[in-house]
């Protein structure tokens, strides 16, 4: 039989002091996704099946070149990077 005196008080959990409220929610202006079996990108639909527009991200490209200072040895290799977006 445990006494008041005994019984371990009840501790607020650590997480609690982390906790916040969310932010305010946006509403998107797309209700599906689908890839396209042509372009094999993403076709973003609205509630009533019409195509959205989501705007435009660019392709980025890059490159990259090993070099040898050294044709006896590996220690003395380098490469070059280049990189393009658009």
């Amino acid at each position: 039989m445990t006494t008041p005196d005994t019984q371990l008080a009840p501790a607020r959990p650590w997480g609690v002091g982390r906790l916040a409220p969310y932010p305010t929610t946006v509403r998107r202006p797309h209700a599906t996704v689908a890839i396209d079996p042509e372009t094999q990108t993403g076709v973003y639909r609205d509630r009533a099946g019409n195509v959205v527009e989501m705007g435009k991200h660019g392709t980025s490209k890059g490159t990259e070149t090993s070099t040898t200072t050294n044709s006896d040895s590996q220690n003395d290799q380098g490469h070059d990077q280049d990189s393009t977006q658009d």
